[in-house]
């Protein structure tokens, strides 16, 4: 198949590269310059969106936040110019529900199936293609987009029409936020109160409590390993999406909203470009006390 992917970041680049091992034409664009490493492995370096959607008969988004999906879709030199009836637009992005539904209802006009299919599973998920993918959109375009995602993806979840992938995404990064948030205060609680925080992970890990976050961001935590992964600004960008949805819906999540305020003391202490366990980095302020030392 003929596939366009534009994007090719931390997550985007090893998303591609799987199209490429499954056999498939890919052509490629993204902001900086498309990696050496899916040009010798076969892929096409395209000039603008607009020719990725020329070329391609599904094309694939992997882009930081809503106005950038906009952009690349519906701007000048974009994706909209290069649609043709029959073609299928899949943004795995994550990015606002609510403009997701206007996207799709612009692309449908243009005789194309459109499907948000954003991720969770960061770098790690990425490279061994192990995403988790939960996708909205119609079930004939999620049928005929299926075998793709599975390259790319361990868990495959059709969630409901356009919009419902990104609700689905939104709830996740919900709950892990405040997974981390969790973890953060208790492994800060054991090493002020005198234990070793490693021990204290290693023995909760068998426990009720154990999460994969508590094993890979608790170990970051503890050894201060904060390179991304997944960035705190990107992060706080989906817990806004939370917030607003929330406004919108007349509902409370105060939680949430806690754990965006961490994420902005970490912003605002020149963290924002670390891994999102860095998270704990905020309360280790608070607390003039770090969970190890670096």
């Amino acid at each position: 198949m003929n596939i366009g992917f534009i994007g090719l970041g931390i997550m985007g680049a090893p998303m591609a590269g799987h199209l490429i091992a499954g056999g498939h034409s890919l052509f490629l664009k993204s902001r900086r310059s498309v990696p050496d490493a899916l040009l010798g492995a076969g892929g096409t370096a395209c000039a603008s969106a607009a020719e990725v959607a020329e070329r391609a008969d599904v094309i694939i988004l992997m882009l930081p936040d809503t106005p950038d999906v906009e952009t690349v879709l519906f701007g000048q030199g974009g994706v909209a110019e290069g649609l043709k009836p029959g073609k299928t637009v899949i943004d795995m992005s994550s990015i606002s529900p609510i403009a997701t539904k206007d996207f799709a209802a612009r692309v449908a006009q243009a005789g194309c199936d459109y499907l948000d299919a954003p991720v969770s599973g960061g770098e790690v998920g990425a490279k061994n293609a192990a995403l988790s993918i939960m996708v909205g959109g119609s079930e004939a375009a999620f049928a005929r987009a299926e075998p793709l995602f599975k390259l790319m993806g361990k868990t495959v979840t059709h969630v409901g029409e356009s919009g419902a992938g990104q609700v689905a995404k939104v709830a996740n990064q919900i709950i892990v936020a405040l997974t981390i948030e969790a973890v953060a205060e208790g492994l800060l609680f054991a090493s002020k109160a005198g234990a070793d925080p490693a021990k204290v992970r290693q023995a909760i890990t068998g426990g009720l409590a154990t999460s994969r976050i508590l094993e890979l961001h608790g170990a970051r935590m503890i050894e201060r390993t904060f390179q991304p992964g997944f960035r705190i600004d990107l992060h706080r960008k989906d817990l806004n999406l939370a917030l607003e949805g929330a406004k919108a819906l007349n509902l409370a999540l105060p939680a949430t909203a806690l754990a965006q305020q961490l994420f902005g003391a970490c912003a605002a202490n020149g963290a924002g470009g670390l891994d999102h366990s860095a998270l704990v980095r905020s309360l280790e302020i608070m607390a003039n006390h770090q969970v190890a030392e670096g």
